[in-house]
């Protein structure tokens, strides 16, 4: 899933919590904290434990279908159920399923669901919900990430209200990362929206689920309140609300747990971790992410023949960018370990391919990666023709008219990227390569990059799913009118291997194909890889007790840990 991070702006709740879990009497903001977003008092506010979490950025929809973002997820998983869950160790879990029979040839999945469940507004959850939900999603090539789950579909049906039938076309490696965020959608919604563009068009503000949480109020770009489904067929909640605040800046949304504004925090820049350390009631977590994501610097490198114009492809990048010479030389000329020191304070490791480092065995652990050497950076620029010829310290084409200066955006809430644009573009002068940064509205980058290609180069990142198949479809060909692809990337083998590796049910000969995949990627220089981040996340010991901490992934935002959490006796 994307990780693209959305900014939401200038909005939280100023009604903190007592030590208690309840409401406590509202506290005036400072200047430039964020104001107060609407929250009534119940009659025994004691008695209500409301769980306020700070995050910079929010939903850039709560329409599963077209959600990019992480944080959209994040909501997803807590107000609707999947067939499998997936928990903090990186396996999986049954969620609405029962029992699962398979097939000899291993191409039809016979699903038992539960019986009994209800959606939010009270209505039965069948296995025709779950049908209803696959073949919207199949058919629904709009719908950009979730469509790629259903590629192997043949056909699915509920011959019952408790069975559903899924034919797959071939076999596919691990059915349960496929299923895991195909969320369970309701028919007697959706289906007035199922056909033609009203799927991708429905805005869903409603959000009816049969998930532990229940949509209560949301405000773009302010606040996501949720409150807990009493009559939830797993284990209820313990905690009654949950707040999603955004706020404008990291700065304000460290002062915000350190005052006891918040009650968790999801992400931080690395300059916040030292002084929260030392902070009363507050505990700094630093472990591996629940998804493993990673921090890329994307090259727009699309031929003209490969543009999406019928998709509203633009295609503006620089045609130095579509030299690999000009690439690799780039890449020679970024200090991945100044990146980490300086950017990520050290709580990062050097990226290497498109497949993170905490991905285990799919990661290409072999992979040399290019060392910093501006020297030969230079040099095979000026082989390959890329003068100075006025001397004003930037590089021209080969036939001496567009100067390599190159646009760089990133999304305007991103905590890293300011940063490390500014080192990129003192590493890139000294080869002769210039720059023009600019932080862009996440909106606004979504639809300049994808599948618009109206950009140079961006910072931006990716988080992966649990198997590495949503990461590898991002550079295939047929993704570009997609925007999935969203460097222009174009190899007709890495294409085939793709389409091998998505079908072998041998782990061995599927991890080297994918090791393959990473390498030419790799040797193409498709993206610039800095690094890889930890999940750093705080939390005041003094509100809530039970946050999943030493865990092998940390996610206290995760449906896990907000399932568990219970106000401090």
């Amino acid at each position: 899933m994307k990780s693209k991070i959305v900014v939401l702006v200038l909005i939280a709740l100023s009604l903190t919590l007592s030590a208690c879990g309840g409401l406590a009497t509202p506290v005036q903001p400072a200047q430039g904290q964020p104001t107060t977003a609407p929250v009534e008092a119940t009659a025994s506010p004691q008695e209500t434990a409301i769980v306020r979490i700070g995050w910079t950025g929010g939903p850039d929809s709560l329409n599963p279908g077209v959600a990019w973002l992480a944080k959209s997820y994040t909501i997803f998983e807590l107000v609707y159920d999947s067939l499998y869950e997936l928990n903090l160790d990186g396996t999986y879990a049954k969620g609405l399923v029962e029992s699962v029979e398979r097939s000899a040839d291993g191409l039809v999945y016979t699903f038992k669901i539960k019986s009994g469940v209800k959606w939010h507004d009270g209505q039965p959850l069948t296995a025709k919900d779950v049908a209803f939900t696959y073949n919207l999603v199949k058919a629904h090539e709009d719908f950009p990430t979730l469509n790629s789950y259903t590629t192997n579909f043949a056909k699915v049906e509920a011959p019952d209200d408790t069975t559903v039938v899924l034919t797959l076309d071939q076999q596919v490696p691990s059915i349960e990362s496929k299923l895991v965020f195909l969320y369970i959608l309701p028919e007697h919604i959706w289906k007035e929206y199922a056909v033609g563009a009203a799927a991708a068009e429905f805005t869903n503000e409603e959000m009816i689920g049969s998930g532990p949480f229940k949509m209560k109020e949301y405000k773009q770009n302010e606040f996501v309140h949720l409150v807990a489904n009493k009559d939830y067929h797993g284990t209820v909640p313990k905690v009654d609300e949950v707040i999603f605040q955004a706020f404008q800046t990291p700065d304000v949304l460290i002062q915000a747990i350190k005052s006891g504004q918040v009650d968790m925090i999801t992400q931080m820049p690395n300059t916040g971790v030292a002084a929260l350390k030392n902070a009363e009631n507050v505990s700094v977590e630093i472990g591996s992410p629940l998804s493993p994501d990673l921090t890329d610097i994307i090259l727009n490198q699309v031929a003209p023949e490969n543009c999406p114009t019928a998709d509203g492809g633009i295609c503006s990048g620089h045609p130095a960018l579509r030299d690999k010479n000009v690439r690799l030389a780039m890449a020679y000329a970024t200090d991945k370990n100044k990146l980490i020191d300086i950017v990520a304070l050290g709580l990062a490791a050097p990226g290497i391919a498109l497949i993170p480092d905490g991905m285990g065995a799919w990661f290409n652990s072999s992979i040399q990666d290019y060392p910093y050497d501006p020297a030969q950076a230079n040099k095979m620029l000026d082989e390959a023709g890329y003068k100075d010829v006025n001397n004003d310290g930037v590089r021209e084409m080969p036939d001496g008219t567009t100067p390599l200066t190159l646009r760089v955006n990133w999304p305007s809430d991103s905590t890293e990227a300011p940063r490390l644009s500014e080192l990129l573009q003192e590493m890139w002068k000294q080869i002769g390569i210039t720059t023009q940064p600019q932080a862009v509205d996440p909106d606004a980058l979504t639809a300049q990059c994808c599948p618009t290609l109206d950009y140079d180069v961006m910072i931006w990142g990716w988080v992966a799913d649990p198997d590495p198949q949503t990461l590898l479809i991002i550079p295939v060909t047929d993704q570009i009118p997609t925007g999935y692809n969203e460097t222009g990337y174009s190899n007709p083998k890495y294409d085939e291997l793709f389409v091998k590796q998505s079908t072998e049910m041998d782990p061995e000969k599927r991890r080297e194909m994918v090791w393959e995949m990473q390498k030419i990627t790799h040797d193409d220089v498709v993206y610039i890889i800095p690094y890889y981040s930890k999940q750093v996340q705080a939390y005041r010991t003094d509100r809530f007790s039970g946050w999943l901490t030493g865990q092998p992934k940390l996610a206290l935002e995760d449906v896990s840990s907000l399932m568990v959490i219970e106000p401090v006796k």
